[in-house]
């Protein structure tokens, strides 16, 4: 048995894998509780453009990100870990956190122009991120798509709802 399959390090890869996985969903939970401070009153009470999504969608799509994002991660850093891979996990940890400040700018301050200007920098962090990862792993790369996609229409959604409130 090779050191690279054997249970130790099985164990380990598991570890981190269940690490990036509690990382992402502490991020999502934190990102819900404000999020659900104003979602069923203040943000029902703005002008909205057609292409706002049902409420229903958010939440599967968000859980499907952050699964992706735990994955991608993990993957980078079961092929080279954070040292050789330091800036791009600088990246992975800016745009979790910009991810969460997204989430208090638009719900918790109720500011959708500060909101906006922050998804826009949170947008160019996710695609850093993924620059980043691309040098070491290619299906991580993959699973950032998605969510370069949904912020990127988060982007213009928000634009919008700015606008049409301002």
């Amino acid at each position: 048995m090779t050191q690279e399959t054997s249970p130790r390090s099985l164990v380990r890869d598991a570890a981190a894998l269940a690490g990036f996985l509690v990382l992402c969903f502490a991020i999502s939970g934190l990102g819900a509780w404000v999020t659900s401070t104003s979602v069923d009153t203040w943000y029902q009470t703005l002008n909205k453009p057609s292409f706002n999504p049902p409420a229903w969608v958010f939440a599967p799509v968000w859980t499907t990100l952050y699964i992706f994002m735990a994955i991608a991660g993990w993957l980078v850093w079961r092929k080279v870990g954070f040292g050789q891979a330091r800036q791009a996990f600088v990246c992975y940890f800016l745009q979790l956190a910009l991810n969460l400040v997204w989430s208090f700018l638009f719900f918790g301050a109720q500011s959708p122009g500060a909101a906006f200007i922050e998804v826009l920098v949170f947008l160019i962090a996710i695609i850093m991120t993924a620059t980043h990862f691309s040098r070491f792993d290619r299906i991580a790369t993959l699973l950032f798509a998605p969510y370069i996609a949904w912020v990127a229409f988060a982007s213009v959604l928000n634009g919008t709802i700015w606008y049409l409130n301002g």
